[in-house]
């Protein structure tokens, strides 16, 4: 199995990094996708560490919306910020994590969408796909996956906490649904209807790390070990076993995910 979206060069894992990748291992996890925040110099640096602690790591990066509001007067750089940062590390399969933030609004709204967009240009002309993250600001984020200038990218919903009805709508634009510790809490009906209708290839499952510990690890720091957790969540919800749906993501992430960056 692999964990499709983690954040293994946060400073939460700084102290013991070593541990938290021989507790994946064990718990048989093959690789993670890291997500780095191209605004945060600190990251690229841990990122390195992250890569030698275990090199069969991939990464993503892009500009978080909370941090959209760093190109308030110019986000017409963020395109060719964005190429440097793709550039710079090696094994870069995605841009993400990067959409829209309507809850905390960090970054103003207008910005948010601007550095979108600009964003989703740069992943189609690298033909890389996208990670997306939005939080109470669905509608805005599937309109402007639907403008033309959107057509044809690929990626996934991460930490997909909607019901059916915006699972579909996801997979109908041709995106992938990730879900995460999040599936396992009680109040979690809608999201476990919704990774019941996702099919085979274009369901993935992630941990967020160090955020949204699963049951029964709920409150602690989170860690690529227990996306087995979620992975057993929903082979359960899907009637299948744990060692098939491990399987079955993990090919579902290399199909959308294979390919790194030449830089």
């Amino acid at each position: 199995m692999i964990d499709s979206h983690c954040h293994l060069a946060d400073e939460a894992f700084g102290k013991d990094l070593e541990p938290v990748v021989a507790r994946a291992k064990a718990a048989g996890v093959s690789g993670v996708l890291c997500i780095l925040d191209a605004t945060l110099a600190r990251e690229a640096t841990r990122a390195d560490e992250v890569q030698e602690a275990w090199p069969a790591v991939r990464f993503a990066t892009g500009v978080h919306p909370h941090h959209a509001g760093a190109f308030t007067d110019r986000p017409a750089d963020v395109g060719v910020f964005l190429e440097a940062a793709v550039e710079a590390r090696p094994g870069t399969v995605a841009v993400g994590e990067i959409g829209l933030d309507y809850h905390y609004d960090f970054s103003p709204r207008d910005v948010q969408r601007e550095v979108f967009r600009r964003q989703i240009a740069v992943s189609r002309e690298r033909n890389l796909p996208i990670v997306i993250h939005t939080r109470d600001a669905e509608d805005e984020t599937f309109e402007l996956l639907e403008e033309p200038a959107a057509r044809g990218v690929s990626g996934v919903f991460h930490c997909f906490t909607g019901g059916p009805e915006m699972a579909r709508r996801a997979l109908g634009l041709g995106f992938h649904v990730s879900f995460s510790g999040i599936a396992t809490f009680r109040s979690a009906d809608e999201i476990r209807a919704a990774a019941k209708l996702v099919s085979d290839d274009r369901l993935l499952v992630e941990t967020d790390a160090p955020y949204l510990a699963p049951v029964p690890h709920r409150g602690q720091r989170n860690e690529p070990a227990w996306v087995a957790t979620v992975v057993e969540r929903l082979a359960e919800l899907r009637e299948t076993t744990p060692l098939v749906l491990g399987e079955r993501t993990l090919a579902t992430f290399e199909a959308l995910f294979g390919t790194a960056s030449s830089g």
